[in-house]
């Protein structure tokens, strides 16, 4: 059975027979006679022939039958104080054949001729006690009272499969929209216990999903619409060739072009890579202080050919944990953006700062900077400026977008702002404290 919601109503169905059955054992064990009850019983009679020979000779028959009615109320059975004969001491009714059939207990009670049973008690030679017991009811007879209680069980028991089978029901149909292609599809539980956590998982996997297909279908858009203009340029360079032109002009064309398709696919697979799930990289100490320090010797050589200089300034070291290559892309990227953009005979200032919680990165350049609305789309993919910081630079636009995802996937945050004149960039990335470094 594949079904959870005819699970648990099988299983409440279940659990209401057995219910039943535990009632009806419990009203047969406390009805019918038992050995484990012998001790009790004789000595319940004891007391009551006791009391009853006391009521006889205080008060004669007359006290004697109201002590009896007592007993008979009480104990819903019929009680005779009778002598060795068998003839009642109350009224003088033979009562022989009763006094015959009678068992003595902790004995199973002998059946009496009108279907009941009886019991006699003697301590000595007196009177003695006889106690008529009618028939006890059946379960048969009795079943239709306990039939009630099944009635709230199966209630509260299908309320019970319905709480939990209407939201695993929901559940398959958002999985079922989610799985056709409708990526906005949530299932917004409020519920606290382990449905609900399985829904709001569900709703955070469709959020990241959509938004790594939205991701990845721009993406897609951005790349057809920048290999459109080179592959166009190619081939207007190669019918130049062939059409008797200047080759060597249409081998320059082709070989710039083909570099810069070389350019945008290898920024491309950075950018992946950078898009690659954190928790499967690395995480290492990684020091920043150290990692300007080498970036700054990689970058002197562009820096020298801008004829631009490279001002490092540490204030204090900061550590953080991630993943080397990952943070390194990042930092570079910003700052080799700067030096492209950087004036001749003006500095490139990169400034590093920690709080003992987080460290900052501040790369600023001296360029034209870029305009107020553009201070965020320039972390997006081949987003460009006309201009100056345009595709004339050399650049694909990928540069920027991979440093922001980088600094994303090590939980920190990345900003431009412009300094007039120029673009500062700062970085933040959580310092790695004792408790982080701790094995």
């Amino acid at each position: 059975m594949r079904s959870i919601y005819a699970k648990l109503v099988l299983w409440a169905v279940g659990v209401s027979v057995l219910s039943l059955v535990g009632f009806i054992a419990t009203f047969s064990y406390l009805e019918e006679p038992h050995p484990g009850r012998r001790g009790f019983i004789n000595g319940l009679m004891s007391l009551q022939l006791e009391g009853a020979r006391r009521a006889l000779a205080d008060g004669g028959p007359d006290r004697l039958a109201a002590y009896l009615r007592t007993l008979n109320e009480d104990f819903r059975v019929e009680h005779h104080l009778v002598d060795r004969n068998g003839v009642d001491l109350v009224d003088g009714r033979d009562r022989s054949d009763d006094l015959a059939r009678a068992s003595n207990p902790p004995h199973p009670p002998a059946p009496r001729a009108n279907g009941g049973q009886a019991t006699k008690l003697a301590i000595d030679d007196g009177p003695r006690l006889l106690v008529l017991i009618p028939r006890p009811p059946r379960w048969t007879t009795t079943l239709p009272y306990y039939l009630w209680i099944i009635v709230p069980v199966l209630g509260l028991l299908y309320a019970l499969a319905v709480h939990l089978a209407r939201p695993l029901l929901s559940l398959r149909r958002a999985v079922d929209r989610f799985g056709r292609g409708e990526l906005s599809t949530r299932i917004g539980s409020q519920r606290r216990d382990e449905i609900g956590e399985l829904a709001r998982a569900f709703d955070l996997m469709a959020q990241r999903i959509e938004s790594l297909m939205a991701a990845e279908r721009r993406l897609i858009q951005d790349v057809s619409h920048e290999l459109r203009s080179p592959l166009t340029r190619l081939g207007l360079a190669v019918r130049l060739g062939r059409d008797g032109g200047d080759c060597q002009k249409a081998m320059d064309r082709i070989k710039r072009e083909t570099d810069r398709l070389s350019s945008l696919v290898d920024e491309l697979l950075r950018l992946n890579s950078a898009e690659e799930d954190a928790a499967s990289r690395g995480r290492d100490e990684v020091p920043l202080h150290d990692l300007l320090r080498s970036l700054v010797d990689d970058c002197a050589v562009e820096a020298d050919a801008k004829r631009c200089r490279l001002e490092l300034r540490i204030a204090a070291p900061a550590t953080i944990l991630g993943d080397l290559e990952l943070v390194r892309r990042a930092v570079e990227n910003v700052l080799r953006n700067a030096v492209r953009h950087s004036p001749a005979d003006m500095p490139v200032e990169i400034d590093l700062r920690s709080d003992g919680s987080t460290a900052t990165i501040t790369i600023r350049d001296h360029g034209p900077g870029v305009p107020d609305d553009a201070l965020t789309a320039v972390f997006k993919p081949f987003f460009r400026i006309e201009g100056d910081r345009s595709r004339s630079s050399g650049g694909v636009g990928l540069g920027l977008a991979i440093a922001e995802r980088a600094v994303r996937l090590h939980d920190g945050t990345i900003a431009a702002a412009n300094a007039h004149p120029g673009l500062q960039v700062n970085i933040r990335l959580p310092v790695v404290t004792d408790r982080d470094s701790s094995p």
